[in-house]
């Protein structure tokens, strides 16, 4: 199986976090998110164990709520010991609604409007990422009107390509995030934030992409932010006391996806970055990182239920589901790989289908090519896993389908974490 979460009833059922998904779909319906509450747990301290082996108290792991977010995902953020990263008024308000504390909440983003700064700053938000010197300016202007200092960070673009989908690779000079090193305009941005009086410029940020498979990606990383580092040093007098290299290890979708050793990778990069700001000179920063596919992506499966199966004599099979890309936008937007599995029986005599969804776009499709029984008809379960990440989070109600039912599963239990939508949510904030 893709992950060791996933397994096969001696019957055939699928199971997933150690419960049977058939009976979790008669249950709950369909479609339906499932969400392994244990998993998503162990990743947290897995990263959590990992930053303490290889920086003591010196680094905190962010997830970034982007991936997932909903009040019980906070709650477990902070149960954990996580910070998050938040990139709208919409994930900090989530968050603090769950409690989470508002210290250890990062507000991130490239567009940050008039009305999100004022809200973070009156809700205490512990940290802003600044993108730009318009923003930068705007934050300070809005810090000292409330008689504070706001601490931040400031998001640099390092120039790296880290071999990812281009749609989801952030780290280059002409990306819409950050400010480049490369045409001389960061140095600059440090400049003026240091002389901004009701701030207070803690460090630096970059984020070069989202699912890295690359072992290399976050030391290019390192080699280019220290230097910089060491040019500000030296230029402007400026040390810089945090560190923050986004985030973005790959998970396996498929199984002709690489295995991650996260935790080496991580001592590996410690390691390195020990290395040269010591050749550098330089203290070594506070470290931070931004983990969120690698944290829920294999927690999660979505479990849809087959409403017409078509087959086209000489060119190809349909499996039509009652879901698709408004719970699962992800290989319309970029031909995102995904293992689909029969949820009921495994099979010998199988079959080609592409597994599309019931949206009237012809677009809509979740996965191309996909192997199940032959005899997969009406009514039966179909699984699709790793769906953890951004699949919730990019749901849409597109052709006015209500979004699915998040399950959570902890130990021999399950919960509702977000409720299924209804017809009457759909047309609640109509006048």
């Amino acid at each position: 199986m893709i992950a060791n979460n996933i397994s096969r009833a001696p019957d055939g059922a699928l199971r997933f976090a150690g419960q049977s998904v058939p009976a979790l779909a008669a249950q709950y319906g369909t479609p339906l998110y499932l969400m392994d509450e244990d998993r998503i747990r162990s990743n947290c301290r897995m990263y959590r164990d990992a930053f303490r082996a290889c920086y003591g108290d010196g680094a905190l792991p962010l997830y970034a709520g982007k991936a997932c977010a909903f009040k019980q995902m906070y709650r477990i953020m902070a149960e954990e010991g996580m910070g998050v990263d938040a990139v709208s008024v919409g994930e900090i308000h989530t968050a603090l609604e769950a409690g989470f504390p508002a210290e250890r909440i990062y507000f991130h983003g490239d567009g940050k409007t008039d009305a999100d700064i004022r809200f973070a700053l009156d809700h205490g938000v512990g940290w802003f990422i600044v993108d730009n010197p318009g923003e930068l300016e705007q934050l300070n202007a809005e810090a000292g009107r409330r008689g504070i200092r706001q601490k931040i960070l400031l998001r640099i673009t390092p120039g790296i390509d880290p071999h990812t989908y281009r749609a989801i690779s952030t780290g280059m000079v002409d990306v819409k995030f950050g400010v480049a090193i490369e045409t001389g305009q960061a140095r600059e941005f440090v400049r003026a934030a240091m002389g901004m009086e009701h701030l207070e410029t803690a460090g630096l940020h970059c984020h070069v992409g989202s699912s890295v498979f690359d072992e290399d990606v976050f030391q290019r990383t390192v080699d280019i932010m220290v230097c910089f580092m060491k040019e500000l040093r030296d230029a402007l007098g400026f040390v810089t006391r945090v560190l923050n290299v986004g985030g973005g290890y790959g998970v396996r979708y498929v199984d002709s996806d690489p295995q991650t050793d996260i935790p080496a990778r991580i001592r590996e990069v410690a390691a390195h970055l020990r290395q040269k700001t010591a050749e550098a000179g330089l203290p070594l920063p506070y470290f931070l990182m931004e983990p969120g596919r690698s944290i829920v992506a294999d927690a999660g499966m979505t479990v849809y239920t087959v409403s017409t199966v078509k087959h086209i004599p000489g060119y190809k099979s349909y499996a039509v589901v009652d879901g698709g890309m408004t719970d699962n936008p992800r290989y319309c937007l970029y031909g995102a790989k995904y293992t689909v599995l029969h949820a009921e029986r495994d099979g010998h005599l199988r079959a080609i289908f592409d597994l599309v969804g019931r949206a009237c776009e012809s677009g809509d499709v979740i996965q191309p090519a996909v192997s199940l029984p032959a005899d997969t008809a009406r009514g039966d379960r179909i699984a699709v896993c790793t769906t953890g990440a951004y699949n919730y989070a990019m749901a849409s109600n597109y052709n006015r389908l209500p979004r699915p039912a998040v399950v959570m599963l902890r130990g021999k239990e399950s919960y509702i974490a977000v409720r299924r939508e209804t017809v009457e949510d759909l047309c609640a904030l109509d006048v």
